[in-house]
């Protein structure tokens, strides 16, 4: 199996797709479609309906957001696009998969799962319309969708991770989606971006968040221009120091994540 990686979504997305309507029966991870289905209804329903300002509220849009909710109203008719050509954010321009070699771009194919508050998870190959639908959203008859996916991926993760490492770059509200347990979780890294500089003559580490997202974008990209196949945890580790990445391991747990910090210079 090669390496698993978990990416976030973005709020930045393509404008409109491309191609034919949304076909659930085309994505991956067919298992999760009753599921989809569900949270696709009650997104639908909520703004097609004729209270904006309780949808609005419900997605965390402003006033000048009510775009989105006609857009969502439309989801089921709406031109589909790759999930690879669909999320635009910072993450995804750093990763740059467009102009990525023809076998980077198949590993990536067969490595990337991309968390989301609409579908679950999506390949990036998957076709899907342009959407808003954060993972924070409560939606009417599904509830609080971090919840609502918790309970819904946790065999369908469980078997795209398989027998090989798995490499889990998401933020933290879609990270309480799905976590692994057991054999999968001592598979699993994850990993934290520090910014180190010196203040005053003492060198300082902070978390960042803008920029943590382009550094594991481009993470993502190196592993995948460089090749690399790393068959477990250890190597996968070893994969990124190879690729002169600065990691620092903390404690190991049994049954617990491995937690790397990737700490980075210049931002």
């Amino acid at each position: 199996m090669p390496v698993l990686i978990l990416l976030p979504p973005s709020e930045g997305k393509a404008e409109a797709g491309t191609g034919r309507r949304l076909d659930l029966s085309r994505l991956s991870l067919s298992e999760l479609n009753p599921a989809r289905e569900a949270v696709l209804t009650a997104l639908v329903d909520l703004c097609a309906g004729p209270d904006e300002a309780a949808a609005r509220d419900a997605l965390g849009l402003s006033e000048g957001q009510r775009g989105e909710l006609r857009r969502n109203a439309r989801l089921r008719v709406a031109a589909t696009a790759p999930a690879a050509r669909l999320y635009t954010g910072v993450l995804y321009e750093a990763l740059d998969l467009a102009t990525l070699p023809p076998a980077a771009e198949r590993a990536a194919r067969r490595s990337v799962l991309i968390s989301s508050g609409l579908w679950g998870a999506v390949r990036l190959t998957d076709r899907i319309p342009p959407y808003r639908c954060p993972i924070g959203a409560r939606l009417p008859g599904v509830g609080a969708l971090a919840a609502y996916w918790r309970s819904a991926l946790g065999s369908a993760m469980t078997a795209a991770a398989g027998n090989g490492p798995v490499l889990d770059l998401r933020s933290g509200a879609y990270a309480a989606t799905w976590a692994s347990r057991g054999a999968v979780a001592e598979r699993t890294v994850t990993v934290r971006v520090l910014h180190e500089r010196v203040v005053d003559g003492t060198p300082t580490r902070s978390v960042v968040s803008h920029f943590n997202k382009a550094t594991k974008g481009r993470l993502v990209r190196d592993l995948l221009l460089a090749g690399a196949r790393p068959r477990t945890a250890d190597a996968l580790v070893g994969a990124l120091r190879e690729l002169k990445y600065t990691v620092e391991e903390g404690p190991r747990a049994t049954g617990r994540p491995r937690q790397l910090d990737l700490v980075v210079a210049d931002l």
